[in-house]
């Protein structure tokens, strides 16, 4: 083993040696939920600041439509892609990843 691959093994950010961790996928998800989260914050700042010195039934619509943004930033944040295989990541069991591989149809299994 080359001092390259002895590096790369011992700074994987995979903890079982499987797929590299997928840090842009993450952090794009973090972004948007900080997105969503500051424009609710945003929101019901504003509604109580200024917005209710010209209309409270704006306020109070403004507080509704903030309401509503924390539970779709946390389905944002926790949002899986289609490529993205987390519920049977590599168990390390050669013939059991083999067999996720072929039902998912990333290898096809070839007679």
């Amino acid at each position: 083993m080359d001092r390259g691959a002895a590096l790369r093994a011992v700074h994987s950010p995979c903890p079982r040696g499987g797929r590299p961790y997928a840090g842009g996928m993450y952090a794009r998800r973090r972004r948007a939920y900080f997105l969503l989260m500051g424009g609710c914050l945003f929101l019901f700042v504003s509604a109580w600041s200024f917005v209710r010195l010209f209309s409270v039934e704006a306020a109070v619509a403004l507080c509704v439509v903030a309401m509503v943004i924390p539970p779709v930033a946390a389905m944002v944040a926790n949002r899986r892609g289609p490529d993205d295989r987390w519920w049977d990541d590599p168990s390390g069991d050669p013939k059991s990843d083999e067999w996720w591989d072929e039902l998912d149809g990333k290898r096809r299994h070839e007679d």
